[in-house]
């Protein structure tokens, strides 16, 4: 069995908030490279794994499932987010804003 991968997803490129970003993911590495099937041209495998997603609500319970199931892993650090710093949309229109000024 391919070795399973724990890790902490970071926020869709379509996605403004932090919903979802607490979960954790477990997911196989592949087996084996995708190939081309001849009569569609689409690419495809026979690896089954890489259909399989599990979500966890923590990093220990993704850990000990993985575990009990007997499967080697790997866990990588959770990503480091930056504060979200809130302001008001009045302060994009303030007198004496620095980014205001022309030059």
């Amino acid at each position: 069995m391919a070795k399973a991968r724990i890790y902490n997803p970071g926020k869709s490129a379509m996605q403004s908030g932090q919903a979802l970003t607490d979960d954790w993911v477990l997911e196989f590495a592949p087996e084996q490279p995708k190939r081309i099937d001849p009569l569609t041209g689409w690419y495809g495998s026979a690896d089954m794994n890489q259909q399989l997603t599990f979500r966890f609500s923590s990093e220990d319970a993704a850990v000990d499932y993985a575990r009990r199931q007997g499967w080697d892993y790997e866990v990588e650090p959770r990503r480091q987010v930056p504060p979200i710093r809130p302001k008001s949309y009045s302060d994009n229109f303030r007198a004496g804003r620095r980014e205001n000024w022309t030059h």
